[in-house]
């Protein structure tokens, strides 16, 4: 008798169920975000994930990384965010370490040093600098990348270690296999 209700609680927290019941955010969650409530508006919010997610596609596009790498990367920047504010988390950082996890998580590793080079030469070409120069490898460059190894961390915790991310783009190219369309670059491209 022990055993079995050893067993049953065993069984009621051996497992992580991810539906789109429990993934979706309801609209007083998304709009009541822990930022809003540090003082930040929702249009500066927004702007900060849209300028987040902007960031880590030019970044995953000069790493080379899967397109899905980058989706992924952004959807946990999303997360993260909607869990923890803005005003209190450097968002390059996250945004950094969500490179980092990505491209882990899609099995296309990149070094926390290469994400970091990535990230600066963004930065400095943003600035408008003529000559683009590399990192300069010192205290700064340490602090900054162990302050992107403590984001990585951050989020895993945050998240509680779910980050298996599901999307919609293969669902797509299915869908239109199923419709005999996968023969139409153009529609499977956008779609994409």
């Amino acid at each position: 008798m022990a055993a079995s209700a050893a067993q049953d609680s065993e069984r009621e927290y051996s497992k992580i169920i991810l539906t789109l019941d429990n993934v979706l955010l309801p609209k007083e969650r998304i709009e009541a975000t822990l930022s809003t409530q540090d003082g930040l508006d929702l249009e500066m919010e927004d702007d900060l994930r849209i300028l987040g997610c902007e960031l880590m596609n030019t970044a995953g596009i000069l790493l080379k990384l899967p397109s899905t790498a980058m989706a992924t990367a952004q959807v946990l920047f999303h997360r993260f965010f909607f869990a923890k504010s803005f005003v209190k988390h450097n968002y390059e950082h996250v945004a950094m370490a969500c490179i980092a996890l990505a491209s882990k998580i899609e099995e296309e590793p990149r070094r926390i040093r290469d994400v970091v080079n990535v990230f600066h030469y963004i930065k400095q070409v943003s600035d408008g600098v003529k000559n683009v120069q590399p990192i300069v490898l010192d205290q700064n460059y340490v602090n900054l990348k162990n302050s992107v190894i403590k984001a990585e961390r951050r989020i895993l915790k945050e998240l509680g270690f779910c980050v298996h991310v599901k999307h919609p783009h293969k669902m797509i190219v299915t869908y239109l296999q199923v419709l005999e369309c996968e023969k139409n670059t153009t529609l499977v491209q956008r779609s994409w």
